[in-house]
């Protein structure tokens, strides 16, 4: 399966890849204050077990930050 995470084109091996199991391959240490959106939807920290993400889609994760 072939993604588009954060404007890099990656490659995995599988068939199906929910949002979390995407997180747990792609930033396994962090996964707090994080947000993730699937061509350009919001996904809900609440739905990422069940949201799954297919071929060639455009994926954002992005996280919180202190300061200003």
């Amino acid at each position: 399966m072939e993604l588009k995470i954060n404007q890099q084109t990656k490659k995995f091996n599988a068939e199906s890849l929910s949002v979390q199991s995407l997180l747990d391959l792609e930033i396994p240490q962090k996964q707090n204050g994080i947000a993730v959106a699937v061509n350009n939807t919001v996904v809900p920290k609440t739905k990422w077990n069940e949201f799954f993400v297919h071929e060639t889609d455009d994926i954002l994760i992005i996280s919180a930050t202190q300061g200003g």
